[in-house]
């Protein structure tokens, strides 16, 4: 996984609360046994008609937000149930980072160990991000994650809160794996000193 020290991009809009993950990623897309065509079913029914004609009213099918890399939304983003697809999805289409007053925690996790950075912010400065990239499509925002603070081109500078670990994680582009690999020394140290003292216990489902 590639660090995520610094992201900054083009915003856009998503004026929609509770969007669940069957919604940003429909169950008819995850029939893959990987992560490739992923971007195709992003959004897919809020994108698209019923005949599958794109939805020229969307704000990710318009012109002026192609490229937008930073997706403003609203409320419990990404609720429902996991569906690491989701992330994916995002992901592949060149989103780097979501910003919305509150996520589903089970895709705040899901997305925070694949890199894809998620902000949470008090609904009134997300009212006016969102306002901001409707007003000017060409609107810019910076998100550094060392300092944990979002800047955008409209005057908008937040401070944000994170786990630390979530926060190393990205920051030396750590999945959970390659996180607990950094504790191996010590994890070998605890079972050198179990095994020592409950030696009948070790490798006691081969007997």
């Amino acid at each position: 996984m590639n660090p995520v020290r610094h992201v900054e991009g083009r915003s856009a809009a998503l004026r929609l609360e509770n969007l669940d993950t069957d919604q940003i990623m429909p169950k008819q897309f995850l029939r893959g046994i990987d992560k490739r065509g992923l971007r195709d079913g992003l959004l897919h029914d809020l994108r698209f008609d019923a005949e599958g004609r794109e939805r020229p009213d969307f704000v990710l099918n318009q012109p002026a937000y192609a490229g937008a890399s930073v997706l403003i939304g609203g409320n419990n983003f990404g609720c429902g149930s996991s569906r690491e697809h989701a992330v994916w999805g995002l992901q592949q289409a060149g989103i780097r980072a979501v910003v919305a007053p509150g996520f589903g925690e089970i895709f705040y996790s899901n997305a925070m160990g694949n890199g894809l950075l998620l902000v949470a912010l008090p609904e009134a400065d997300v009212r006016r991000l969102m306002d901001e990239a409707d007003a000017a499509p060409d609107n810019v925002v910076s998100i550094d994650v060392a300092a944990l603070t979002l800047r955008s081109a409209g005057g908008i500078h937040a401070r944000f809160e994170m786990l630390p670990r979530h926060q190393r994680m990205l920051l030396d582009g750590l999945d959970a794996i390659g996180l607990s690999m950094t504790y191996r020394d010590r994890i070998e140290s605890f079972a050198r000193a179990h095994w020592a003292a409950q030696p009948w216990l070790k490798d006691v489902a081969r007997a």
